[in-house]
């Protein structure tokens, strides 16, 4: 019995990578990405008849710290937001599924921990920012989405599941699902924000969000999980259009832990794609993160 299998993770089979480039919409009944759905500025069609000030973008935001911050909390801590860091505008939603991971690592236990406080923290810090313009935390999955995301990516079968908290790789495997896509995500609304505290702000919170996705990363690097972090990013590019920007990490001769451009510069996402990631689709459905979809103007 290896490691990875003593530990409980899916079983490693051989993935074709090139060839499972599109697998992520046949697979799990997900619905293709309406690539024609991005205008020319990048936009959800219902944000581009609106102005795109600063609260749209940091609500934006806020909804995928909500995210981030309750998988860590319960992955780390085994709680979740505290009831005050939840209120807005919008409808609040419960949040599905986690529990505490059974850590066996005590690095990777405080690696969790840590990124756990800094997710807290950027929910506070933004919800802070906005004040009454603040929207709630929408209804968060993360329990079947796991399942969707997994089999898409060609981790486990059709009839199969995936627990995200099962045990150290899964927890890693599952948070690599989101690390990538907050850097590219904050990166691609750069341009758009107006205030210059605020963008100083976003270059912080960015930053931070890249030195997590490097943990991540590293940790999966050091694990040998190359097929598997390689077959999600092959999974989260088929939902970036005709492009190829995502990068996996490489393999054991060529590690790749910091994605990016020929100019050594992170890609951006437009918020369309980011919705479709975390959809895992071209629209919300019972298997997204967001079930009920995200709070705010960009939806």
């Amino acid at each position: 019995m290896t490691q990875m299998q003593d530990e409980g993770l899916v079983p490693t089979r051989t993935i074709d990578l090139q060839a499972g480039r599109r697998a992520f919409l046949r697979s799990a009944g997900l619905m293709a990405a309406g690539a024609a759905t991005i205008g020319l500025t990048g936009l959800p069609e219902q944000a581009e008849a609106q102005e795109l000030d600063d609260a749209t973008i940091l609500n934006f935001a806020l909804n995928l710290e909500y995210l981030e911050a309750e998988f860590y909390l319960i992955a780390a801590f085994g709680r979740r937001l505290l009831d005050g860091d939840t209120t807005g505008n919008g409808r609040l939603g419960g949040v599905l599924g986690g529990r505490k991971v059974p850590f066996k690592s005590a690095l990777v236990r405080s690696y969790a921990e840590e990124i756990a406080r800094d997710e807290q923290a950027h929910v506070r810090f933004l919800r802070k920012a906005l004040g009454d313009a603040k929207v709630a935390r929408p209804g968060i999955n993360l329990a079947t989405s796991f399942t969707a995301a997994a089999r898409a990516a060609g981790l486990v079968g059709a009839k199969e599941t995936f627990d995200a908290f099962a045990n150290e790789n899964n927890f890693l495997l599952a948070a690599f699902i989101f690390e990538d896509v907050g850097v590219t995500a904050y990166k691609g609304a750069a341009r758009f924000i107006q205030n210059k505290d605020f963008l100083e702000a976003a270059a912080g919170l960015l930053a931070v969000e890249a030195y997590h996705a490097g943990e991540i990363r590293t940790l999966l690097a050091s694990r040998g999980l190359f097929a598997q972090a390689n077959a999600i990013s092959d999974a989260r590019d088929s939902l970036d259009g005709t492009t190829d920007l995502d990068m996996g990490i490489g393999s054991e001769k060529s590690v790749n832990i910091v994605p990016t451009d020929a100019n050594g510069l992170a890609f951006s996402r437009t918020p369309q794609q980011v919705l479709n990631i975390v959809y895992l689709g071209s629209g919300a459905s019972e298997a997204s993160f967001f079930p009920r979809k995200l709070n705010g103007n960009i939806a």
